[in-house]
This record gives C-alpha cells, sequence and structure tokens, in this order.
C-alpha cells in the first residue's frame, strides 16, 4: 500500500511540474502594430468585386464631365441578381458598387440632388440600384459595399464648404439605408475639370484637408461600426491602394505604414517594415482594360491564365484582390467576362484542391518552450488559430516537411499568425533532390531574392519538382516567427509568363 502511495505521489509531483512548466511557456507577445478585428476579417474574404455601373456606361467614357442627361439612364434589362450570380461564381467573397462616380450621378434616389436615378426614365423614376444590389447580396450570403467618388464634376458648389456638407449627406444616406456594409471606397482622383453646375471650368481643392476627413471618418464609424476605410485621397483610412492597376502588390509587402506623410508608389506597393499603422493593401482591376463597360474592349477580356497571375501577386502576397465587372448598357454583366470568371475561380479551386500535407510529419528545428501548444504539427491542422512559434528571440529556424515517399509539386503557401503582428522578413524553401538541398525560386517574384514578407498569406510559385521532403527555413524575422497554415499543391496549368 505504502508503495502504491508513494508512486501516485510522484505522478502527482511530475504532474504538478509539466502543469508549472506549461505555465511558464507564455504566448509570444504582439510585435508591432496589429490588426482590428475588422481588418482581421476582411482578409479573410481574400476576393471581392468592384461593380463600375453609371451615365459614363451609356456615353463611352472612362470619367464623365458631369453635364450628361440623367435620361441617358435607361436599361432594358437591369437585373442585380446576375450581378451577384456573376461575381459568386467568379469566387467573390462581396461586392462594392460605384454608387456615385466623378460625373456626379446617383444610383440611389438621393434627397440631396435631382442628378440620380429618381429623374431618369428606368421603373419610371422609382428605381434604386444601390437597394436591389444590396438586396440581392444578402440574399446570395454576399457582402456589400459602395463606392462614393469624393470629386463631383456636377455639382455647382465643389470646392467650397458647402459641398462637403453635401458630400456627407450624401454618405449618411448610404450608409444608413442599405444596411451593414463592409467597406467604404472613397476614391482619389479630386478636382479638376468639369461641369460644376455649368461654370464649365477647372477647380483644384487639397485633398488632404478639403473634405475634413477626421470628422467624414467618425461619422462612418459611427453609423458603421464594422465598415473600413479605403481612402487614396487624403487621411489614411483602414486600408490602404497597392500603387497600381494592373493587378499585382510587390513580393516584399508589409502590412504597415505610418499614419502621417505621403506614400509614394514604393512605400503603396511594398508598405514599411517599421510603419506604426496597420494599414494593408488592396490590390485593385479590372477584367477588361477599363473600369466601365466598352463594346470595344469585348475580345480584351482577361484570359484565365492572366487572372490566375493576378491572383498569385494579390492573394498571394499578403493582399486581397478587388475585381471589376462593367456592367452594359441593358443592364447586365457581358456573357464573356461571367464565363472567364466562372472559369477563374474553378482554376483556383481545382489548384488549391488537394493540400498534399496531408498525412505529411511537420517537424520544427525550435518549438516554445518545447510546448506542444506551439507544434510545428499546428501548421497542417486547419485550425487558422493555432500557430507553430519559436522561443523568444529565436528568429531564425526550420519547419521540415516530410511526405514519406516521392510527391510532386509546384505551389507553396504559407501564412503567418497575423493577429500578433507581421514578422518574418526573409525566408527560404529547399527541396532534398539526389541527396541535396536545392532551392525553390518563386517564378514570379521581381528577383531571384523574392522569398521577403509573408503576412496573411504567400504563394510560392515554381517549376515542378518531385521530392519526399520539403524545408522552409525563416533566416530573418522581426520577433520569434509564428506560422499558422502551411500548404503545398499541384497545379496543372502552366505558369503565365511574368
Amino acid at each position: 500500500m505504502k508503495r502504491w502511495m508513494n508512486l501516485l505521489c510522484a505522478m502527482v509531483a511530475v504532474m504538478a511540474g509539466i502543469a508549472e512548466v506549461r505555465a511558464q511557456v507564455t504566448v509570444p507577445a504582439p510585435c508591432g502594430p496589429v490588426p482590428s478585428a475588422n481588418q482581421l476579417r476582411w482578409q479573410q474574404m481574400k476576393m471581392y468585386a468592384f461593380i463600375h455601373y453609371s451615365l459614363n456606361t451609356y456615353t463611352d467614357q472612362e470619367w464623365g464631365y458631369g453635364d450628361e442627361s440623367p435620361t441617358l439612364f435607361n436599361p432594358s434589362d437591369l437585373d442585380c441578381r446576375q450581378w451577384v450570380k456573376v461575381c459568386k461564381q467568379a469566387g467573390m467573397r462581396g461586392i462594392i458598387l460605384t454608387a456615385k462616380h466623378h460625373c456626379g450621378f446617383c444610383l440611389w434616389p438621393s434627397a440631396y440632388t435631382y442628378y440620380s436615378v429618381k429623374n431618369s426614365p428606368w421603373r419610371d423614376g422609382k428605381g434604386d440600384v444601390v437597394r436591389e444590389l444590396a438586396e440581392a447580396c444578402r440574399d446570395e450570403g454576399l457582402a456589400f459595399a459602395i463606392y462614393l467618388s469624393p470629386w463631383d464634376r456636377h455639382h455647382a458648389r465643389y470646392g467650397e464648404a458647402e459641398y462637403v456638407d453635401y458630400f456627407r449627406n450624401q454618405l449618411r444616406e448610404l450608409l444608413t439605408q442599405y444596411g451593414d456594409m463592409f467597406e467604404v471606397w472613397f476614391d482619389g482622383a479630386n478636382g479638376g475639370d468639369g461641369w460644376y453646375g455649368g461654370a464649365n471650368e477647372t477647380r483644384r481643392i487639397d485633398r488632404t484637408t478639403y473634405y475634413l476627413w477626421p470628422e467624414t471618418y467618425r461619422m462612418v464609424r459611427a453609423l458603421q461600426p464594422e465598415c473600413l476605410i479605403w481612402n487614396d485621397g487624403g487621411d489614411r483610412g483602414d486600408l490602404r491602394w497597392i500603387g497600381t492597376e494592373a493587378g499585382y502588390a510587390g513580393t516584399t509587402n508589409w502590412s504597415l505604414v505610418n499614419h502621417d506623410g505621403p506614400l509614394d508608389e514604393q512605400l503603396l506597393q511594398h508598405g514599411l517594415e517599421t510603419g506604426d499603422s496597420w494599414v494593408p493593401g488592396e490590390t485593385n482591376t479590372s477584367i477588361r482594360p477599363g473600369w466601365f463597360y466598352h463594346a470595344s474592349e469585348d475580345g480584351q477580356v482577361k484570359t484565365v491564365s492572366q487572372l490566375m497571375d493576378c491572383y498569385y501577386k494579390s492573394v498571394g502576397r499578403n493582399s486581397t484582390l478587388l475585381l471589376n465587372f462593367p456592367v452594359m448598357p441593358n443592364g447586365l454583366i457581358h456573357p464573356v467576362d461571367s464565363v472567364r470568371g466562372a472559369e477563374f475561380y474553378e482554376m483556383v479551386q481545382q489548384t488549391f484542391a488537394h493540400d498534399l500535407v496531408h498525412g505529411a510529419t511537420v517537424t520544427a528545428t525550435n518549438v516554445r518552450g518545447n510546448d506542444q501548444r506551439f507544434s510545428a504539427q499546428n501548421t497542417v491542422d486547419n485550425n487558422p488559430e493555432t500557430y507553430w512559434a519559436t522561443d523568444d528571440g529565436v528568429t531564425i529556424a526550420s519547419l521540415t516537411i516530410d511526405f514519406a515517399r516521392p510527391t510532386e509539386f509546384n505551389r507553396f503557401l504559407v501564412e503567418e499568425y497575423i493577429a500578433l503582428g507581421q514578422r518574418v522578413r526573409k525566408f527560404t524553401l529547399e527541396a532534398l533532390v539526389d541527396g541535396e538541398w536545392q532551392p525553390l525560386k518563386d517564378s514570379l517574384a521581381d528577383t531571384d531574392d523574392g522569398l521577403t514578407t509573408i503576412g496573411h498569406r504567400r504563394i510560392v510559385c515554381f517549376p515542378t519538382v518531385t521530392t519526399s521532403r520539403l524545408r522552409l527555413t525563416i533566416l530573418d524575422s522581426k520577433a520569434c516567427p509564428l506560422l499558422s497554415r502551411i500548404g503545398v499543391y499541384n497545379a496543372l496549368a502552366p505558369l503565365n509568363p511574368p
């Protein structure tokens, strides 16, 4: 009896010791600025759509002058549910509608201007495109958002304080009458020539101060607490333009910038490692050369290869993809755009349908406190809330994936646990081939030294390799690296030439 009691006491002591050691192994501290809950939710969307539609659609323009007649707006077959179907089958998680572009024409019956759908022949002046699309999105499970141009080439008082009140009144209409919105988009084009109530002149404004952005932001956040602000025209919002409309982010892409100071093309493309604010990049591009529909571009719709290229260089580079689908004069999205979008998403699904790490063994050179809470296997457990972490001060470490048999692949996916900050500065990938570790370089990177930042998601594309072991090595990190997911895939489609 005494022997069993001694054994029991020893076991209790061991368990207590393990518990004490476990308690001493703390969760890593945040590293630098971290994303808000809204920004984390937005990042998970990955892809969402732009819809460009206005009087420009009927005048074959990209930017209306502001003197176009509202009577031009008279689509014969407008069907917002068709738009939603097209976007949904293209893999889009939400839609942003150009509620008012630079010409000033409003796609909702604004109480503050005659220049809207209420003075068009469509639906006998009783229609509301914003409402129809918001309801269609809600019914199909897509998020909804609006684009409201700060610049208005129609309004007679643009450039004066009175117009800012008008702009805010219209924004308030949109934010209070159409349900929840995930984003509000303020274009950076501000000031220039326009009709301006018949003045037909050029007006300049200081886009950083004219709209009184801090007050406008407070209104947005009060009316739509879960809405993110995209602003290329003034005070920093929650998201930043990626610096180009060609559909790619920088191979190095930090989700950080400074709250104050100018953002040049380099900062927009790559972010700033030492930035004091979490402002991730959004990559916007159109499925056609233009943003609005032009019949002359019917033969210039992006190919599936081009769209996949955009996907790898946006979603695969710590960004989101905002893909535009323009609406035709009849009120529908063109069939070619619809089919191409569906083919694109089918290719995405095929490429990432079978993750080859399932069943593989993952080991690490260092595990935080040797605690299973931070095990290397967390990177393949399909749980976004678990992650592999190293000890504090350990910023160089490796993960090795053992497939147990020769395995063929050409895509690698890795994600950081960004809720605690973005950390990794540089990493390498290597495959064990003929007994030697061979480097795998990103075929779509700007340079050979292209494996730098990771962030929410990094996808590395390379020529097909066959190996039984793959090694990821973190070469430089701002703090102990935290990786929540890795994935290995074998894409059947060839890479589109950069």
